[in-house]
């Protein structure tokens, strides 16, 4: 009687898939109920073996919250590139106010013109140097590989 009722609970909560299987096996059942020993453990080895079907394929299939989790990922890296790129527009004015100042110096004393041409190439290493940072970081934000949590515990 109870392996009746599991078969018919195991049945209706399986897949339809797995609802033929026991269908075809719940067919070939005697009217009478008298089946032997081999056939009660054919009947519980093949109820095992679908449920072991239909967890595998579950198990096997990637779930929906992890895409979407790597895309947000994705977005974020993205994001964080982008704003992190902003700063090269500071390094760009930078660069340009450095040699508008030297235009304006040489402007004002072209006897200058050597010492002022050396501090304004020196000023341009210093703000050309923040802009290679700001990009390095940038770049870092977008193509670092993502830390193993599990490695930390």
């Amino acid at each position: 009687m109870s392996a009746r009722f599991a078969t018919k609970l195991m049945a209706t909560a399986a897949r339809p898939a797995a609802r033929t299987q026991f269908a075809s096996i719940a067919s070939k059942r005697t009217m009478s109920g008298m089946t032997s020993p081999f056939q009660a453990t054919k009947r519980v080895s093949a109820i095992n073996a679908t449920t072991r079907q239909a967890f595998t394929k579950v198990q096997g299939r990637r779930a929906y919250s992890s895409e979407i989790a790597q895309a947000m990922v994705e977005v974020s890296k993205n994001l964080g590139m982008g704003s992190a790129a902003i700063g090269l527009t500071g390094a760009g004015i930078g660069i340009g106010l450095v040699f508008a100042a030297l235009i304006n110096g040489v402007a004002r004393n072209p006897a200058l013109r050597g010492q002022l041409f050396s501090y304004a190439i020196l000023g341009f290493a210093f703000v050309e140097a923040i802009g290679l940072f700001d990009l390095m970081v940038a770049l870092m934000a977008k193509f670092h590989p993502p830390s193993n949590p599990r490695r930390h515990r």
